[in-house]
């Protein structure tokens, strides 16, 4: 899930961090359970444990409203099969809703959920990174590139492996790239970490955020995907290379030819989600309807986006049916709650939104969900009830999202002089944080809209 830590549009309001007097929820109780004995955001004392170790350090960085972390978290990192990998590093999980957390992002960015890295303690020098969900086979694979390069006196394709990750992981995109495109043209056909070095090489094109990488990016993934297995690496390729060819925008010179991509990776996605059936989690094939769905908008096909709107929301009923747990189910709510608006019927996703707020009450994305449904409904006292609950949880650059959604529905009560006071308080929240953690396309939004809400009322013309 590609984002940027200034343009995360998610949901907050102001309130101090305050301590949480409810019950634990499934998620602590079970924590001490796993099989991987994860830190709980704190870098340094992580960081000193891995050099007394002698280890390598594993970070899974995340966010709370990163429904692909969750999915990693509920379906992956849970796995008693990662019991072995236990001792070859220390491992540390990152919230990067939480103030803490700042000194790591400035170290080494987060602008894409999940991050994973694998970092050396003796420098701090990140090893690797990877940017996307993977199956137990495909992190065990990647855990081992991670030790080899911490060990060094890799040879051959191993070498050149660990000297494009590290590359790509310090910020030299340029320089990962021919690495990498020399990796693809030199190595077997099947070899084994071939679906992950074409992502990273998509990801040297696409980091820049600027049009002539997106177009690059999206002609890439036309061109390596039938050199790739047919796996959740292929998967991610093609959902890489749509969302590359949807960010460049009509009126910039790279949109010439654009439309051309768009249709021939909007197939591959259809592709991806037909028989044979790719082994992934119900998160990642969401992902792919979410790509076709935004692929039909792009096309001005509202007939057509709405046939895979249903067909999505469809999809992700029968998998929550049938989630062997609460956790795996709750996974699925964010993506049930936007599938659900965008067909105006937010009423086939409130009853679970509901469930999960009872079985998860410390957790403040189901409130805030219900937020959004409410107010698609008009039911705005039962909106702003929810953002209340959602509140009592929730923590840094989120705050300021969610606030973004109390003021919208403040404003449509016409309760104009609280829907701006609500918006003062959140910017002024947003200056108490970290640098690297203000989300400044959702505090930009909010001045816009406060200077809306301010403005005098215009004169009536002289008649």
């Amino acid at each position: 899930m590609r984002t940027s830590s200034a343009c995360v549009l998610l949901l907050g309001l102001v309130a101090c961090a305050t301590v949480n007097p409810r019950a634990p929820d499934v998620a602590e109780v079970t924590r001490a359970s796993e099989p991987l004995p994860f830190i709980q955001d704190d870098y340094a004392r992580a960081l000193a444990e891995a050099k007394a170790k002698g280890v390598p350090l594993f970070v899974f960085a995340t966010a709370g409203w990163c429904t692909a972390c969750r999915s990693m978290k509920a379906h992956v990192l849970s796995s008693p099969l990662l019991a072995r990998q236990a001792d070859r590093f220390v491992w540390l999980e990152v919230s990067t809703d939480l103030s803490r957390s700042a000194a790591f992002q400035r170290k080494y960015p987060v602008d894409f959920f999940p991050k994973l890295y694998v970092i050396d303690p003796r420098e701090e020098k990140a090893l690797l990174r990877f940017n996307e969900s993977m199956t137990v086979a495909e992190l065990e694979q990647l855990l081992d590139d991670g030790a080899r390069a911490y060990q060094g006196g890799a040879t051959g394709l191993e070498a050149l492996l660990a000297r494009g990750d590290a590359l790509l992981a310090q910020g030299h995109g340029a320089e990962a790239s021919k690495v990498f495109a020399h990796l693809l043209a030199t190595a077997p056909a099947d070899w084994s970490r071939r679906g992950r070095v074409v992502l990273a090489l998509l990801e040297t094109s696409y980091e820049t955020y600027a049009a002539p990488g997106m177009k690059v990016c999206a002609t890439k993934a036309l061109e390596l995907l039938p050199d790739m297995p047919r796996s959740l690496m292929w998967a991610h390729g093609v959902r890489r290379g749509l969302t590359c060819a949807q960010s460049i925008l009509p009126e910039e010179p790279e949109a010439q030819g654009a439309e051309v991509l768009l249709d021939a990776l909007e197939k591959k996605v259809v592709e991806a989600l037909g028989p044979p059936s790719i082994d992934m989690s119900a998160d990642d094939r969401s992902s792919l309807y979410r790509a076709r769905v935004w692929a039909r908008e792009m096309a001005k096909d509202e007939a057509g986006g709405r046939a895979v709107t249903e067909e999505w929301l469809t999809f992700l009923e029968a998998e929550a049916a049938k989630a062997p747990t609460a956790r795996a189910r709750a996974v699925l709510d964010s993506h049930r709650s936007e599938a659900a608006l965008r067909l105006k019927t937010p009423e086939r996703a409130i009853p679970a939104l509901a469930r999960s707020e009872q079985e998860f009450p410390q957790d403040y994305l189901a409130p805030l969900r219900l937020a959004q449904l409410y107010q698609a409904r008009g039911a705005l006292e039962d909106a702003l009830a929810a953002t209340d609950r959602a509140l009592l949880d929730v923590q840094g650059p989120r705050r300021v999202s969610v606030m973004g959604i109390r003021a919208a529905i403040l404003r449509e009560r016409k309760d104009t002089a609280v829907a701006a006071r609500t918006l003062r308080d959140a910017i002024a929240y947003s200056e108490s944080l970290p640098e690297v953690q203000v989300p400044m396309c959702s505090v930009n939004r909010l001045k816009r809209e406060l200077a809306e809400l301010e403005a005098p009322p215009r004169a009536e013309p002289v008649k």
